[in-house]
């Protein structure tokens, strides 16, 4: 099991999640417009899931339907960020 992380932090900005992250796991780079799980470093302790202020940490097998391609978006961010910032814009595109 894995935590991910799905819509709801789109555009957030807070960081209590990583702050509280014994393992560092959470990432993003200076740019994106959420954070990312990494899937094999998550220790499944669920400590980011209270201290998240939008409810948009969830295990992987708790995952709202609607929100199931966040677990394949997730894992792509750490293979290809660029595809992965694609679909996020494509799912709430950004305001410029």
């Amino acid at each position: 099991m894995t935590y991910v992380i799905i819509d709801a932090c789109i555009d957030v900005k807070d960081e209590s999640c990583v702050a509280v992250c014994p393992v560092d796991c959470i990432y993003a780079d200076e740019g994106d417009r959420m954070r990312y799980i990494h899937p094999t470093e998550c220790i499944d302790c669920a400590v980011c899931v209270e201290a998240c202020p939008v409810a948009a940490i969830y295990a992987d097998t708790d995952l709202p339907a609607e929100a199931q391609a966040f677990l394949d978006l997730n894992a792509i961010w750490f293979k290809d960020k660029d595809a992965a910032r694609a679909q996020i814009d494509a799912q709430k595109p950004a305001d410029h």
